[in-house]
């Protein structure tokens, strides 16, 4: 299996709460010492953080089921569960995320960044917590919430200033070495580099990163060789340089056609991805000058290639031929494209408090006297229940009746026998509705009961 993955789908799972505790205290001579149940810890996140050793999403594409620890129950004596373990997920810097439409979640900059990716659930409450003036001593708790779960995933874009592009063998690994510490695999035969190369230059005062991009072939965005799915990494680049091979064997290849065909998979890039890298200025290096013929055909060349307003640097990685030209060029595009860059606006929660008079749920009527309420209040409550516990159920109906659904289904036409469904179409709880029960009358009866009910 290659070192280097640049793709990988994760299936995560937040820890779940852990469910409240129904206790009451007893001790000698007083049997009915109050509610003591503890409420259970919360269930613990999926975190994802950016990590500088961290440089391929290999990990995850071997274990891509990742889950975190669950709430501990609560226990009598008013002892609270323990919070589930978060874990930590590693991604290298420039990962971005995505939902399982293809939609961005975020893009992953800079070490250290954090995402909780996966909450986990809430713990539920002990019945201590739940006692009050109505029920002195309640003989339910809450259940703990389940931890969201989801499929994302995860691509990288490199980050780097300048990307190479061109041709296989056309030497763009040999310039990275030639002009930082990056030592790349460099060999005589085609597709010797899989993996996209970084190195660090220095020009002056201004340092830079530069990548190379395995090489490109037309009919890449065909699918034929590499195809195009490495050319995302140079999407973040702000300056693209061709490396022109002036010494191929082939025939029927020459700079300039390397350079249309070249521009014809990244404008072919551009339209399958919407992303144009039409804008990005543009440095032409024709390389392996070392050998005659190629100088000659170089100096053939460069005069067409500067007509079409590019910038032409004759280079030779083997010679170190032209290494500080095309350094100094290369780091006045990044220094230009780093000036014109938007200062970063310094992060900010934004707080949007739900309007005065606006209703947390919606009844949808679906016929035949049957209704849905929708709203994340009343599912959450629903998940919370005990729905073996007739105290329990009795307390949802009273927390529904308090937040207003009986009115709004009243208003909404439900009669006495209503079919009414909480929660999504997948998963979701049915009740008979009726009207004549007092949802506010003081539940009288055993423990763990509620005569309403009956």
């Amino acid at each position: 299996m290659p070192d280097f993955v640049d793709e990988a789908v994760l299936h995560i799972k937040a820890g779940d709460g852990g469910h409240g505790c129904a206790s009451v205290h007893r001790e000698k001579f007083k049997p009915l010492g109050g509610p003591d149940g503890g409420n259970g810890g919360r269930g613990g996140d999926v975190v994802l953080e950016v990590d500088r050793n961290t440089a391929t999403l290999l990990e995850y594409q071997r274990r891509p089921h990742r889950r975190a620890g669950n709430g501990q129950p609560g226990q009598g004596g008013h002892r609270a569960g323990a919070n589930g373990q978060d874990i930590v997920l590693p991604v290298p810097d420039g990962t971005v995320v995505l939902d399982s439409a293809g939609e961005v979640i975020a893009d992953m900059v800079g070490a250290g960044t954090r995402l909780v990716i996966a909450q986990g659930g809430s713990g539920g409450l002990g019945n201590a917590a739940l006692a009050s003036p109505k029920r002195k001593a309640p003989g339910f708790a809450l259940k703990g919430e389940p931890g969201e779960a989801l499929d994302v995933r995860l691509e990288i874009k490199t980050i780097a200033d300048v990307g190479l592009v061109g041709f296989p063998s056309a030497g763009k690994s040999s310039l990275i070495a030639a002009l930082s510490a990056a030592r790349p695999k460099i060999a005589d035969y085609p597709f010797t580099t899989l993996i996209p190369n970084l190195g660090v230059v220095e020009a002056g005062t201004v340092q830079y990163v530069v990548a190379d991009v395995p090489g490109l072939i037309p009919g890449a965005s065909e699918g034929k060789g590499l195809g195009l799915s490495f050319l995302r990494h140079v999407e973040r680049c702000s300056t693209l340089v061709h490396v022109l091979d002036c010494a191929t064997f082939e025939s029927d290849r020459d700079p300039l056609s390397d350079l249309d065909a070249i521009e014809a998979e990244l404008a072919a890039y551009g339209a399958a991805t919407g992303i144009d890298l039409s804008d990005r200025p543009r440095i032409v290096a024709l390389n392996k000058v070392d050998v005659p013929d190629a100088r000659d055909l170089a100096d053939m060349v460069a005069p067409m290639l500067r007509e079409r307003g590019l910038r032409v640097v004759e280079v030779s990685a083997v010679a170190r031929d032209g290494l500080r030209e095309l350094s100094f060029a290369m780091a006045e595009q990044v220094e230009a494209a780093r000036a014109a860059r938007p200062e970063a606006e310094p992060s900010r929660v934004v707080l949007r408090p739900r309007e005065i008079g606006e209703t947390p749920f919606e009844v949808v009527p679906l016929g035949d006297n049957t209704f849905r309420i929708r709203g994340d209040k009343p599912a959450r409550w629903v998940r919370q229940t005990d729905f073996a516990n007739e105290e329990a159920v009795g307390y949802l109906a009273d927390r529904l009746n308090r937040l207003g659904i009986e009115s709004a289904l009243a208003k909404a036409g439900a009669t006495e026998g209503a079919e009414v469904y909480i929660g999504d179409e997948d998963d979701s709880v049915v009740f008979d509705w009726d009207p004549s029960i007092d949802a506010e009358a003081t539940p009288i009866g055993p423990r763990g009961t509620d005569s309403r009910l009956g």
